[in-house]
Order: structure tokens, then C-alpha cells, then sequence
């Protein structure tokens, strides 16, 4: 069975892979939603909706159609996605592949299912997008060695175990970017001198002055509103303010890494402290998170030099290769 599309519905972005073209589409996974008087209308999708964030009327919402990895509201997924299809010029009838988490239940399965189909797609296969983020990596996941991989995503972080073309072990944290952005707003808001910001701006926070290095000195001005007098003013942040905030979840993800690895076969474990621990996931490439994991993870790693897009360019790599398609979908 050949499959010419890879999708990849992520919690911050939604990629697209065609074989035969390449990685043809990357959006964000957002929708911005008015309420009129004939109902609820989709204003934008995308990057356009993007743009909107924390810049619109109380009648207009911007927001993800996806939570952890499950489709949360599927009217409003199936319009982002047919108007990312639309993009491509998406013919129906094609076979695709659709990348998930690792922790999805069968019910949330079968939303994906219902939702591909009602695109016009024929073939549906529901493949943990951690394995096509290690493909990605050039690991070859039909080998008997094990692999352990670390996705830390928009909204979850994955763990998982891989040998055979399966997963032995997985796990689904509720951890990702998005939460650390909820949680630096969050600390800002309440800690001295208390000032209100947008994600927006704490995404910007996180990602220019986010550093894990213990001895950094970054900072950076931004602009909100004072808690207190509920005025505009500006303030200068440090990278240590937010770097407690960071580091507690990245704390939880490194603990379950350990757990998972002390609780694996003997033979299993062995091939991951050989091989090391890859990570990947936007998370990872903050400043300093190598330093991180050398000051708080007991294995090896490695961090993948692609981390946002490794998953579905691993994807576009499996449906490219019809043999290992077949080893990984077990057919």
C-alpha cells in the first residue's frame, strides 16, 4: 500500500509531507473564531490566525482545535485542515499517514480516523509520531537494539522506547511549551512588581532569554500591564526570574526518563545507555539545555539538530520506503 501524504496535526504546528514534492507545508495549528450575530465564523486559519493573537475584540477568539495531542473540537479541525489541504491542491482519494502521540486511547484513535476520512482521504495510518522523529534522526527502528527518544512538543512531551519497529514502552506528559509559556506569564504576574503579558510575549521571553545556563546573564525588555495600577509600563526581565519556571518541568520530564529506564528489561536498558537518550521537540532547543541534561539526566543523550520538523521529515523518509513502512505499520 503506498501512501503519498504525512500529516502531522502538532500541537504548535500542523506539517504536511508529500511524497514525491517534500515537506511542502508547516502552519500553526490555530483557528481564529468570530461570534456574530449569524453564529460562529472562522476568520482565519493558520499563520493569518496567528497574527491575531492577543490582538483582537472580545468577539473574536483565537485557539487550537487540538488539546494534548487528541482533537478537541473536530468542526473547527476539519476546516484548518481542509484549508491547509486546499494549499497543496489536496486531490481526495489519496492514502496518508498521520502522525500521534504515543499515549492516544482508542476512542481518540478513531477521531482521527473519522476526521481524515471525512476529508476525502482512503487509507488512514496512525503512526506515534516518535518513531518517525528517530527515522528522522537516521535510526533504524527495525533494529533489534532499542532506541529511547524524548519528544518535548507544543503541548505534550512524549517518551518512548523503540526496538522491532514498535514501541516497547511509552509514556504522554502533559508538559510542553505551551505550559511553560502559560507558567513564565504566570510567575511574572505574580512575583515583585507584578506585570501582565500575552502568550505571545511569553513564547518571545522564553525563547530569546529562556537560558539554562546556570551563570547567564541574558534579559530583556518587555511591555504589559502593571498588576497593581492596571496601566501600561515596561520591564526589564532576567533570564534567572524565569529559569526556575523552566526548569521545574523540565525536572518532571528527566524524572520519567529515569523511572522508564530503571524500570526496562536489562538487555533493553543496556542498548539505551550505549546508545544515549535522543531528544528532540521545539523545547529542547532552548540555551543551556544541553547543560541541563548533563547536570540532571544519569545517560548519555543526544539532542536531534532538527527538532521541530525531525518527525515529519522522518515521516516523509517512512512513506518514501515501502519495505520499512511495512515493518513499522506491521503489516
Amino acid at each position: 500500500m503506498r501512501y503519498k501524504y504525512a500529516i502531522e496535526l502538532g500541537g504548535a504546528y500542523t506539517n504536511i509531507f508529500v511524497r514525491g514534492q517534500g515537506f511542502v507545508l508547516k502552519e500553526p495549528t490555530l483557528l481564529a473564531v468570530e461570534n456574530s450575530l449569524e453564529g460562529y465564523k472562522v476568520k482565519a486559519v493558520g499563520e493569518q490566525a496567528k497574527q491575531l493573537l492577543w490582538k483582537t475584540t472580545d468577539d473574536v477568539e483565537v485557539f487550537n482545535p487540538m488539546a494534548g495531542g487528541v482533537i478537541e473540537n473536530f468542526e473547527y479541525a476539519e476546516i484548518m485542515l481542509s484549508t491547509f489541504l486546499k494549499k497543496i491542491s489536496f486531490r481526495k482519494g489519496a492514502n496518508v499517514v498521520c502522525l500521534i502521540p504515543c499515549g492516544l486511547n482508542e476512542e481518540d484513535k478513531q477521531v482521527y480516523y473519522s476526521l481524515f476520512e471525512k476529508l476525502g482521504f482512503n487509507e488512514v495510518l496512525l503512526l506515534p509520531s516518535v518513531i518517525c522523529s528517530l527515522i528522522g534522526h537516521g535510526v533504524n527502528v527495525a533494529s533489534p537494539k532499542a532506541s529511547m527518544i524524548v519528544d518535548i512538543g507544543g503541548t505534550t512531551t512524549d517518551i518512548a522506547v523503540v526496538n522491532l519497529g514498535s514501541i516497547l514502552k511509552g509514556a504522554t506528559l502533559g508538559i510542553g511549551g505551551k505550559a511553560i509559556d502559560i507558567a513564565i506569564a504566570n510567575s511574572l504576574a505574580l512575583g515583585k512588581d507584578g506585570i501582565l503579558i500575552g502568550l505571545p510575549t511569553a513564547e518571545k521571553v522564553k525563547n530569546e532569554i529562556g537560558s539554562l545556563y546556570k551563570n547567564d546573564t541574558l534579559n530583556m525588555e518587555v511591555m504589559g500591564l502593571d498588576i497593581e495600577a492596571n496601566v501600561p509600563k515596561s520591564r526589564i526581565i532576567s533570564c534567572r526570574e524565569i529559569r526556575r519556571v523552566i526548569e521545574a518541568y523540565l525536572e518532571e520530564v528527566v524524572r520519567t526518563v529515569n523511572v522508564t529506564i530503571n524500570t526496562l528489561p536489562p538487555e533493553i536498558s543496556t542498548d539505551i545507555i550505549k546508545n544515549g537518550v535522543l531528544f528532540t521537540g521545539g523545547v529542547s532547543q532552548l540555551a543551556g539545555f544541553d547543560d541541563f541534561l548533563k547536570r540532571n539526566l544519569s545517560y548519555n543523550f543526544n539532542i536531534s539538530d532538527d527538532p521541530e520538523n525531525l518527525s515529519i521529515l522522518g515521516a516523509g523518509k517512512l512513506i518514501s520506503d515501502d519495505a520499512l513502512l511495512k515493518i513499522v505499520a506491521g503489516q
